[in-house]
């Protein structure tokens, strides 16, 4: 498993030259954001990915204002 430091060094090749120090920090808070996404999916704290659709059809319903959409 690489190391943090290995981590920083790859996301850095993969940003181009030109790249500022807000694009490195916004990389960095995104892979941490990730990060424990992932840890805290598998303590079991996640939310199904069925829950979560039904719950997107459910405001997407409400949004556009009807009470059926029509499933393609």
């Amino acid at each position: 498993m690489a190391t943090v430091k290995e981590n920083v060094r790859a996301m850095l090749k993969r940003m181009p030259d030109n790249c500022s120090i807000e694009d490195v920090m916004y990389e960095l808070y995104v892979i941490q954001k990730v990060e424990r996404g992932l840890e805290a999916v598998d303590r079991g704290e996640g939310i199904p990915h069925e829950q979560v659709m039904k719950e997107a059809y459910k405001c997407l319903l409400k949004s556009s204002g009807r009470r059926k959409l029509a499933k393609t």
